[in-house]
């Protein structure tokens, strides 16, 4: 090209970018901020008594009919909410999408309602002039399918959340506004709460409460039920899927009653004025375990009862959900507690919250009997092992899973190990351990553990109110305990970063984690139940039953050999595949050089994996060290 030519193509060049910059795409204007006529909540008492009346007798669809009446002052907007940010699921758990058929009428005329263009629990009304009340109907509709939610409602029982069968007035803290329920049940059913009710053949009236204590206050009912008295204030209810899943022996019902007094004598107090477990014995109706004041929601399988030995995944339920009277509804997290069930809620403190009751759920088991001190032990062996095993936990503080329930909603993760679940659970429970151990050692074994938690929950008994803490209330009951730097021990634990996971629980307590060729009891259990082989510390994987992958260890053998939860082994060296089958060849590979051979299989592609491993079987359990009694040995022990 000529320099004329050149220079001539340079000003082409620059006149066409000069045009181009000149062209816009059309853009909007900055938009206004987001509407907000929803009031915010005041602690002031609420004009009127809510009637609320549920027609629960529809259970071969799952429908639950409500009629509501709420109370009006005066004319004009008011809103009426939906549960949306539940306690003890730590995020915004309401299942507005199953409120349907929704009407509004006062003085026999329909009101118009709109719903929330940002907020879409909250439903917008204009009260008429000269109205008294506002008269709502609708249903819930549970879910008849996994795929639709968890199943609430069977041909035999049902679980109540009345949540879910509620609206409540915008502008009120929930527990200044009164209410009083009202639920027909099945015919021949019998239903159980944490509310107190009279029962008129079977229509319950429940005592008038606030909407907080109702939200509090769940039911099942069923067919087949039965009580048992634990305590004069702790009683067991039981629904099931047929009377013989019932038939508990002595034995197993003084178990309980033992949890109740082993519980007791830990905190010192009680934060209700009664107490009911409400248990669920089924393969129909969903898994649930879920805290309240004065009840808890417990699910279980088949076999609870009647084959107790080998419900050993189930047994440490109860103590758990029972230890939350006391940790998560007496003791709450400050940034936790909510006037309203609108407000969001921070869960930065479920390292306390369910860490701690993670760890006294397994202790307060040991102690009662539910749990042998084996099976306890084999419970902490697989939850250090696991959390060893993450690699996660080198990029993501433990404090930051504590956003799960909100950020992930409990659904599956792919990479579990890497992207770090809800581990303020288990890794809060190994620090709380941790922190038995210093104690001890501190005291020379005359204080432990137990000191904090009468310090820490057991007060002003029978108030089952709420009393808040922070970081600063947790370090300083510790240093009210013994002297120490508490404060870095939880920083460096809960917000920073490791390599490892927190075992100075064990070390300092007289054990250590080792490995062998056979999962101990409780992880046999756990296969058993969940029709999977865990190869987690050997492959770095596990697998069902079919051959599909449940799980891969990020940057194990197994993740190196690219698979993943969409792998499906279909045959091991040459043989279709069976447990005992990839078992036998890891087995084999640890005294020779040969790799592991398996076919697998995603989507519609095969693939020839040769895993080059020969590490053998790994399982983890704690291993005592000497014979001494020590510190976990007393932790466990029965007081």
């Amino acid at each position: 090209m000529t320099r004329t030519l050149a220079l001539a193509a340079l000003l082409l060049a620059s006149t066409a970018a000069t045009s181009s910059a000149q062209v816009r795409n059309t853009e909007p204007a900055a938009t206004a901020p987001l509407p907000n006529d929803i009031p915010e909540a005041r602690d002031v008492a609420y004009p009127g008594v809510i009637q609320l009346d549920v027609d629960a007798t529809n259970i071969a669809q799952g429908i639950y009919r409500v009629k509501q009446v709420v109370p009006v002052a005066d004319a004009g907007h008011m809103v009426l909410l939906m549960p949306s940010w539940l306690p003890g699921k730590h995020g915004p758990r309401g299942e507005i999408e199953k409120l349907a058929g929704l009407k509004v009428t006062a003085g026999g005329k329909a009101v118009p309602w709109r719903r929330d263009p940002v907020d879409v629990y909250a439903f917008h009304v204009d009260v008429p002039a000269g109205a008294k009340a506002l008269n709502l109907d609708f249903q819930f509709v549970t879910a008849t399918a996994p795929n639709q939610g968890r199943i609430s409602v069977t041909p035999n029982m049902l679980n109540l959340q009345f949540e879910q069968v509620s609206l409540y007035p915008a502008g009120y803290y929930t527990r200044r506004i009164p209410i009083q329920a009202t639920v027909k049940y099945p015919a021949g059913w019998t239903a159980a709460s944490g509310l107190p009710s009279k029962a008129s053949g079977s229509t319950y009236s429940y005592q008038q409460t606030s909407y907080e204590t109702l939200i509090d206050s769940p039911v099942f009912a069923g067919r087949y039920f039965k009580r048992w008295e634990l305590t004069p204030r702790v009683g067991l209810n039981v629904v099931a899927d047929s009377a013989k899943e019932l038939a508990a022996t002595p034995e197993v019902i003084g178990l309980h009653k033992n949890l109740v007094d082993q519980s007791v004598k830990l905190f010192g107090a009680q934060h209700y004025d009664k107490y009911e477990f409400l248990l669920s014995i089924s393969d129909e109706i969903g898994g649930i375990g879920l805290e309240h004041h004065r009840s808890s929601e417990n699910g279980v399988d088949l076999g609870y009862f009647t084959e107790w030995k080998d419900a050993v995944g189930d047994r440490d339920l109860l103590p758990h959900e029972f230890t939350h009277s006391w940790n998560g509804k007496f003791r709450r997290g400050a940034d936790l507690w909510t006037p309203d069930f609108r407000t969001p809620m921070r869960d930065s403190l479920l390292w306390v919250y369910e860490g701690q009751t993670q760890f006294w759920g397994v202790v307060l088991g040991a102690r009662s009997g539910m749990l042998s001190k084996q099976e306890a032990l084999d419970n902490f062996a697989g939850w250090a092992a696991g959390l060893d095993a993450s690699k996660g936990r080198t990029w993501r503080p433990l404090v930051d899973t504590t956003n799960d329930p909100i950020m992930a909603a409990r659904k599956p993760k792919g990479w579990t190990s890497w992207q770090r679940p809800e581990d303020y659970y288990i890794e809060g429970a190994l620090i709380w351990l941790e922190a038995d151990a210093i104690i001890r050692k501190q005291t020379r074994g005359a204080k432990s553990m137990d000191d904090f938690a009468r310090a820490f929950f057991g007060i002003n008994d029978g108030d089952w109110g709420e009393v808040t803490y922070t970081f600063d209330d947790v370090v300083k009951t510790l240093n009210g305990v013994t002297p120490y730097d508490w404060a870095t021990f939880l920083d460096t634990r809960v917000n920073k970063v490791s390599d490892r996971a927190p075992l100075g629980g064990f070390e300092g307590n007289g054990y250590k984690l080792v490995y062998g060729d056979e999962p101990n009891a409780v992880a046999k259990a756990g296969e058993k139940a969940s029709k999977t082989v865990s190869f987690a510390y050997s492959l770095g994987m596990t697998v069902a039953s079919d051959g599909a992958v449940r799980a891969v260890m990020w940057d194990s053998p197994a993740f190196d050999a690219g698979f993943d939860v969409a792998t499906t082994i279909v045959a091991v060296n040459g043989d279709a595949y069976t447990g005992d089958k990839l078992k036998d060849a890891v087995k084999a590979a640890k005294t020779s050089k040969e790799p592991i051979r398996l076919l697998t299989k995603t989507g519609s592609k095969y693939r020839d994996v040769a895993l080059d491993y020969h590490g053998g079987l790994r399982y983890p359990r704690l291993e005592k060290v000497g014979t001494a009694t020590n510190g976990l040995d007393r932790l466990l022990t029965a007081k």
